[in-house]
């Protein structure tokens, strides 16, 4: 079973993208902002991570950016999923390691073929 970890300061968000993964058979692990997503993915195994751009006391941009630098998540898929619509949202998304960029609300079939792509079975 893959493990997710949604990154949202949104109680509402994260249900959201649970209910979504949970019936695509995923285990959830869920995050408030980047820096307890950061804690919790130390020594973790994760799939995926499904992240918001604006969070409190760390950002979307700063957890994926200190999430790379560690050796055992250096390639794990990251999609950044925001209300932030700009080219320059997707292109800084892009620059500290996002491998997808979606606007929110994503679509569960949308959701479901970024993780056929992303995540090995």
């Amino acid at each position: 079973m893959s493990i997710v970890m949604v990154v949202d300061d949104s109680k509402t968000v994260r249900n959201y993208h649970s209910a979504i993964l949970k019936t695509m058979g995923m285990e959830i692990v869920e995050a408030e902002n980047g820096m307890e997503a950061l804690e919790k993915s130390l020594g973790a195994t994760i799939d995926l991570y499904l992240v918001d751009v604006n969070m409190p006391i760390m950002d979307g941009y700063s957890f994926i950016k200190d999430l790379r630098k560690q050796d055992n998540h250096k390639n794990v898929p990251v999609i950044m999923v925001t209300t932030q619509a700009k080219e320059e949202d997707k292109i800084n998304a892009y620059k500290v390691g996002a491998n997808l960029f979606e606007t929110k609300p994503i679509k569960p079939d949308q959701l479901q073929a970024y993780i056929d792509i992303l995540v090995k079975s």
